[in-house]
């Protein structure tokens, strides 16, 4: 909030300057996690993904991303979304992640504000209302500024986060869910709620040309009994202020290209958007009866290719930062504010006292 004005001198510094809190910002989760919410990290994923996910000698997470895609995953607990913007840092686009949100949050204090200066999503379910105001963020998303941190392509770097199931799992979502599959005629699922397509389908159509993958991500927690909700058993007070974080977090990723998909027939892309559920469906019964994601196409690794060793197909590590002196960058912000804090006090005593040491201290003398 404290850059907003910014936006009237200079746009390029003012996107640049939400980029370097949102970095903040992601390292300050970040650090919070490995400090006070330790817990194991497995990654894997198919074939599509193999090379750009790999594992330094220290044994943290690599990514190797675009710096525009649309990312889609299933939604379990508040905590999804801290965990995919740590994949972002590893792929340092934690300053560029955009999320498509619930209205209801953009009132939480504080917290709230500041989702909204991040040019955050906030849908309201009412898709007259919700049209307008996603279209005019997604254009301001194809844009182009050349300040820092602008990356190195045509178009802003940008990873555009979107749950399609438009809320976590829980027992009341359940029986929405129920009702989704009995008025479309289909089957509900077990391990997640039925996707909405018409919100996805719209980011795809009016990004059109301008990003080339959508990469998805399975997400399952370690200890959420079958037919148990992930928000009776992990919340964020249990895991930041209690010590109980969730034994293991679990990511499968896959991508598809934009290419391949019909964003412009509603009735395929809904199929389309089904099928990929379908199969997330498959790959989370498949971590339910064996406690782990498949690996890599095949146990293959996938930072390596056709000649990997099998068994070696997933990543085992932890939420971290890649340096100990990154979290210093958290307080930056904070020095910059007192100081200018510290000048805005003295002009305005000069301008109204006539003195730097201000009217108390000219009294007194």
């Amino acid at each position: 909030m404290f850059g907003a004005p910014l936006y009237f001198f200079n746009k390029d510094w003012y996107y640049a300057y939400m980029a370097i809190t949102k970095q903040s910002f992601a390292l300050l989760i970040t650090t919070i996690t490995q400090w006070f919410s330790p817990t194991v990290i497995r990654v894997s994923g198919d074939k599509s993904v193999r090379g750009q996910i790999s594992q330094s000698k220290d044994g943290r997470l690599q990514t190797d991303f675009p710096e525009r895609l649309i990312m889609i995953a299933n939604h379990q607990l508040y905590t999804d979304f801290i965990y995919l913007w740590w994949i972002a840092y590893t792929s340092k686009m934690h300053g560029h992640m955009y999320i498509i949100l619930k209205e209801s949050l953009k009132w939480v204090p504080f917290i709230g504000p500041g989702m909204m200066f991040y040019g955050f999503v906030f849908m309201a379910r009412n898709w007259t209302k919700d049209k307008p105001r996603l279209k005019h963020r997604l254009k301001q998303l194809k844009g182009r500024h050349s300040g820092p941190l602008s990356g190195s392509q045509d178009l802003d770097p940008m990873w555009l986060m979107i749950f399609p199931e438009g809320t976590n799992l829980s027992a009341n979502t359940r029986k929405g869910s129920a009702k989704w599959a009995a008025k479309q005629g289909i089957n509900d699922l077990q391990h997640q709620l039925l996707p909405r397509s018409t919100g996805f389908q719209f980011c795809l159509q009016e990004l059109k040309g301008t990003v080339d993958w959508v990469y998805d991500c399975t997400t399952a927690y370690e200890g959420i009994p079958r037919g148990g909700y992930g928000q009776d058993y992990f919340t964020l007070r249990s895991t930041y202020f209690q010590g109980r974080p969730p034994k293991s977090v679990n990511l499968y990723w896959r991508r598809f290209p934009v290419s391949s998909i019909p964003v412009d027939d509603v009735k395929a892309f809904e199929h389309w958007v089904n099928k990929v559920w379908l199969e997330k469906e498959e790959l989370l019964e498949y971590y339910a009866q064996n406690g782990r994601f498949p690996d890599a196409d095949e146990g293959q690794d996938l930072s390596k290719g056709a000649d990997a060793p099998k068994g070696a197909g997933f990543i085992e590590t932890e939420v971290r930062l890649a340096h100990w002196y990154e979290s210093g960058s958290i307080f930056i912000f904070m020095a910059v504010y007192g100081l200018l804090a510290n000048i805005f006090a003295k002009v305005w005593n000069l301008a109204i006292c006539g003195t730097l040491v201000g009217a108390a201290v000219k009294a007194a003398t």
